[in-house]
């Protein structure tokens, strides 16, 4: 059987060994919208709870707009225009609309980097600045949320009149879906922040998981933190399998957001009637699969259908490697998943830890074998499962044993498929 996977700029032919009862599960979404342009303006014009972004820009002297990073394609080009146009209109000076990239603790964008995430013209004639989570002093303390967590936000956020967010929405390892809130906290959180909020007191809570918000702590934290930061509006959009726009969600930022995923999780849920044997998974290819610390949420994704002591194979091309110094140290040092999570879980949070932990938290219960030909060599011995020189090595490993009624799903596009067995489908 030869199937396709999502890898890198180019993706993955893989030959995979006959005899298996294989389920290959495709992304699912809406159709791509045929006026997305149109779908655009009318959501600004129409939002959801909120007036028009155009009447709430007026009298306003400044704004401040969080777009994803490089990681996330979204389209921001397409959507920015649109609204830069409206608070043009509403008399907001192009010198005072600050866009942000928002970074939370991922690297900054490098200039050609900027131009592909906001657009040449925009890029050129708007301020543009890169998140730092790391410089306290650029951030601005707004308190303590109920639970504790201390809130210190992007001073260049947090001083704008009007407070926009721009993203898309899509099954997250850890807050249920991205989009919304996310592109507050830890988009444009201090690491102070974001180390709480990554923390076991979150990360191990089994709520806390992809494709479910209304039970989900991390989920109500962040909506907090939004609220404290005068989040007044958001542009949200769900994309299509091919990555064009498949629906715009505008206005409030908890109303339309809650809009957006009900509408992602109708497009994207695939039911299944039972766990598989095993399970072959991708990062989605590029741009989530550049390091192996994004690469994790293709496992994490796949966790939900594999029996307890399974296989789980995740083919990333981590063209970037491992990730930020402080990740690829943990990755480093690690030898055992076990010893990894015991020791964090009274130790104080570091920078990048909870993608490591929630790892851990999968193969603590599954057998994950890997073929991560980006990743340098010094990490392999360090990996939780087994490391694979070549696909049909790795495809050997994953099938080798394995009875001939073993049933095996195959997941093309890894954390972009919501996948559950009848028992673990998300409230």
């Amino acid at each position: 059987m030869r199937v396709e996977l999502a890898f890198g700029h180019t993706g993955v032919t893989a030959e995979l060994p006959e005899g298996f009862r294989y389920r290959v599960l495709e992304a699912k979404s809406a159709h791509p919208l045929p006026d997305p342009a149109a779908a655009l303006e009318h959501a600004l014009d129409h939002p959801t709870g909120t007036p028009p972004i155009e009447e709430m820009a007026r009298g306003k002297t400044s704004a401040a707009i969080s777009v994803c990073d490089i990681t996330r394609p979204a389209p921001n080009r397409q959507v920015l225009p649109p609204l830069l146009e409206r608070l043009a209109r509403a008399g907001i000076p192009r010198e005072r609309i600050h866009i942000l990239i928002a970074t939370g603790l991922h690297r900054p964008a490098t200039s050609p980097e900027l131009a592909e995430i906001i657009g040449e013209t925009v890029a050129q004639h708007y301020p543009i600045g890169n998140h730092n989570a790391r410089e306290r002093a650029e951030h601005r303390f707004l308190g303590d949320t109920a639970s504790g967590t201390p809130v210190w936000i992007d001073e260049r956020f947090v001083a704008a009149d009007l407070h926009i967010t721009l993203g898309f929405i899509e099954p997250h390892l850890m807050l249920g879906y991205s989009g919304g809130r996310k592109l507050i906290a830890p988009g444009l959180a201090a690491q102070e922040t974001i180390k709480v909020l990554h923390s076991p007191k979150f990360m191990r809570d089994p709520r806390a998981t992809e494709g479910s918000i209304e039970d989900n702590p991390l989920h109500r934290e962040l909506l907090e933190i939004a609220r404290m930061a005068r989040h007044d509006f958001m542009v949200d959009v769900a994309l299509a399998r091919d990555r064009r726009i498949a629906g715009v969600f505008a206005g409030d930022p908890v109303s339309a957001h809650r809009e957006g995923v009900q509408f992602v999780s109708r497009a994207l849920l695939e039911r299944m009637d039972e766990p598989v044997d095993a399970c072959i998974t991708t990062a989605a290819g590029y741009p989530l699969d550049l390091t192996f610390y994004q690469s994790i949420k293709g496992i994490t994704a796949a966790q939900h259908i594999v029996k307890p002591g399974g296989r789980i194979l995740l083919v990333a091309a981590c063209e970037e490697g491992c990730g930020a110094p402080e990740f690829s140290r943990m990755v480093e040092q690690h030898r055992s998943d076990a010893g990894f999570l015991e020791a964090i879980r009274h130790a104080p949070v570091e920078v990048d830890q909870w993608q490591l932990e929630k790892l851990g938290l999968v193969t603590a219960d599954k057998q994950v074998i890997f073929y991560v030909p980006g990743l340098p060599a010094r990490y392999h011995a360090s990996l939780w499962g087994t490391c694979c020189a070549s696909l049909p090595e790795a495809i050997a490993a994953l099938t080798d044993g394995l009875p001939g009624t073993a049933s095996i799903a195959v997941i093309p596009e890894g954390p972009y498929v919501l996948a559950r067995t009848e028992e673990t489908v998300p409230a």
